[in-house]
Formats: C-alpha cells, structure tokens, sequence
C-alpha cells in the first residue's frame, strides 16, 4: 500500500522518530495550488497531517483517517482555484500554517485500516446546518477551501465524513470503474439534490396562497398544489453537467415538468443528445447576441412563460432572458445557480410580476448519502473521460489549460489516481 511505502520511505528520519506522530503528520505525492503567476499549480512531495476537524456544530472534533485516494474528478472550481493562484488570491484558502492547498474533492478513496471504499462528505461546518452557513460560523471544504483534498497519493478525512457505498461494487479488493466514473459526481448531484429542495420550499411558500384562492381550498392542500406547479414549465439555462443533473432530479420527482434546455451546443452534439436521453426536455440552441430573440425561442418551446427558470451558464445572458426579456412569468421563481455573474432588474415590473430570486449553493450530508444511491443505477458514466495520471502530473497546468477544459473537452474528465484499486473490467 501507498501508506506502507512512505512510512518505510521516512522512518530514519529524525522527525518521525516518535511512533505517535505517524498518527498525525506525514509527506504524500500530490498536485496543489500555491499563489505564483507562472506555476499556480504543481505536483510534488508534500505535507499532510491529522489535524481535528468537526462536522457539524456541537460534534468533538476528530483527528483524521488515513486513506488512499482511487480515483478523482476534476470539476471546474478546480479550474478557477488556478486562476485565483495565478492571481496570488489564494491565501483565505489555504489550510492553517500552510502556504498551499492540494486539490480535488470529487472522487473514491480506500480506508486501509477499514478496508473499505467510501466518498468523503467535502464539506465540514461549525453550523447546526451547513446548508443556513451564517455569519459567526466557519466552514472547510477539502480540496477546495481550508483542508487538503483528494489529488494525493493519500490523506486524512474525518472519520465521520467518510460515506459508505452500497454493496455489490467492490470485488477482490477493487472497486469498478464504472462504478467509480458515477461517484465522482456526489458532489455535484447532491448540490442539486439540496437546489431541488430548495424550489420546492420556496415554491410552496411563494405561491401557496394563490393556490388557496384559485381552488377555494385549506392551506395543506394549497401548499402541495404550489410546490407541484413551480415545476409546469422549466427553463434550465447551460447544460453542463449541473443543468443535466437538475433537469433529470425534476424529470425524477415531477415527470409532468415541461422543460427547455438551453445552451450553445447544437442540438446533434453527444452532450446534449444525452442530457435530452436523461431528462426528455425541449431545447433551444443559443446562438448570437439577439437576445430578444433567444427569449421568443424559449418562450415558444415552452408554450409560454417559465414557472422556473434556472441559470447554471456562468453567463449574464441567462438573468437578462428572463427578466429583462420576459422569459420568467408572474410569480416565477429565478434560481441562480451560476457563479460569477451579476443579476440587475426594472424594479417596476420586479415587483409587479412578483418575481422570486434566489442563489444558494450547499448539501447536507443526507443530499450526498442519496446522491451515491441515485448516481450508481444512473448512466452517467458514460459521458465521463480519463486522463491517464502520468500525463496529468507531468504539466498539470497543460493538462488543464489543453485537454481538460480546452474548447471541445470532454463533458467529464477523471484520472484513475491508484490502479491497484480500480477493477477496469467491471
């Protein structure tokens, strides 16, 4: 095993001299973020220890277990951590007394001393709910914010975080690839497990009344008729791999949802003829700066105005389409899912069309547990590419820049970390 390697590889050296330091402090192979114009982001020996870490508000905090990474997931906030290094902004997320962050928080490790294959929960809060994070509170997020993550040879995690992944996927010590390929997406679905929980709260609350008034009824009634109809008519705005996601939990939960995909792919490209074989939606390709245009697109497909419009593009077109060119009907709801852009409105028909705007990105830990379930009888897979380790770690940086988010990348890309754990014939 990794572990066994490097405790042989540092065990004369002064330093590891006491036995229990083995229990908190170690050096591991692992690519990291660092704050350099030129070299943001390297693979290298590095440091990693056991500090205690707390998972929720009022738990102990718990010094970490060893595993060994199997296999990772890029996703793109990886990607913008580089930048962010580029740009020497990295501090506030380095771990305490570290001037770097190893990256990568989607993906399967193996616990050796559990002997079991487990996804660990990324993030760690000093809140009762990490999905209400306040001010006065503080959060981690491994490999994104304030811990170590899963681009390492090995690491330690909570030993409370570690989440168990059901029977019938490991076999003879290995996980399945396959297997593996779908757990790399934990992370993001269960973010859109909490986004779906989050419209269907909202949605009850906001319309509810209208609901009691239309159909003479009692509150209970017209909150389940309310949360049932945000869901008539969706536009889903960019179609990576989160707009898939919400899209197909909508289709799951609510099959009558009329939606419309949109995104700049042409309709016959692998990426969206999947989405659509997932989540049976409409779509409309974005094309040009007409927005006007865009918006009578989408209108058009939908058969009307949007209950629910959701923007996942990381583009200011989408809040313009629905608000400023009347996509988002009379008490919609405007779900921002994207990070960057900045959403302005007229606040004269704001308010008279009794519009709702709202962004949160979380999970609990109960969205990710069902997320695994969920992800491993789905086919998401299949739109996952691998990246073989060796060429990864030879220039991370190309890597990123010309294979992995080049124009025309992959949907998904992953890179089997440790080849004694991975099972490539399942």
């Amino acid at each position: 095993m990794i572990i066994e390697s490097y405790r042989n590889k540092f065990s004369n050296r002064e330093d590891f001299a006491a036995a229990e330091l083995w229990s908190y402090f170690m050096k591991t192979m692992a690519t990291y973020f660092q704050n350099s114009a030129d070299k943001p982001l390297c693979y290298g020996e590095v440091e990693i220890d056991s500090r205690k870490r707390r998972r929720l508000r009022g738990e102990p905090e718990l010094e970490g277990v060893l595993c060994e990474t199997a296999f990772v997931g890029f996703c793109g906030t990886d990607f913008e951590l580089m930048h962010m290094g580029m740009r020497g902004e990295l501090d506030k997320k380095f771990p305490e007394g570290r001037n770097r962050l190893i990256n990568g928080h989607e993906g399967v490790v193996y616990v050796p001393s559990q002997q079991r294959f487990v996804v660990v929960l990324i993030r760690g809060v000093d809140s009762y709910d990490p999905t209400r994070f306040t001010e006065g509170e503080t959060y981690f997020e491994y490999g994104c914010d304030g811990a170590d993550g899963l681009f390492s040879d090995c690491n330690y995690y909570n030993p409370d975080m570690l989440l168990p992944i059901p029977d019938g996927y490991v076999k003879d010590g290995k996980i399945s690839l396959e297997a593996a390929k779908k757990l790399v997406f934990s992370d993001p679905y269960a973010c859109m497990l909490f986004q779906l929980e989050r419209m269907e709260d909202l949605g009850e609350a906001q319309n509810f009344r209208v609901e009691m008034a239309k159909r003479k009824c009692g509150e209970v009634e017209a909150r389940r008729e309310a949360k049932h109809h945000i869901f008539d008519n969706v536009v889903i705005f960019g179609l990576g791999t989160t707009g898939m996601f919400i899209g197909d939990l909508i289709k799951r939960k609510y099959p009558h949802a009329n939606i419309v995909f949109v995104a700049r792919s042409p309709e016959s490209s692998p990426k969206v003829r999947f989405a659509l074989s997932v989540a049976p939606a409409k779509y409309v390709q974005s094309v040009g700066n007409d927005k006007a245009a865009l918006a009578k697109k989408i209108t058009d497909a939908l058969g009307g105005k949007a209950s629910l419009f959701i923007g996942t593009s990381g583009s200011s077109v989408e809040h313009e389409v629905a608000l400023k060119y009347g996509v988002l009907g009379c008490n919609g709801i405007y779900n921002s899912f994207s990070l960057g852009p900045k959403i302005s409105f007229d606040t004269m028909p704001f308010g008279f069309q009794n519009h709702l705007i709202f962004g949160s990105i979380n999970l609990r830990q109960s969205h990710m547990e069902e997320a695994i379930g969920l992800l491993l009888k789905s086919r998401y897979n299949e739109i996952v590419s691998l990246i073989d380790r060796d060429e990864f770690t030879a220039d991370p940086i190309s890597a990123y820049n010309d294979i992995i988010y080049s124009k025309g990348a992959p949907l998904k890309t992953a890179v089997i970390w440790n080849k004694q754990y991975i099972d490539s014939e399942n």
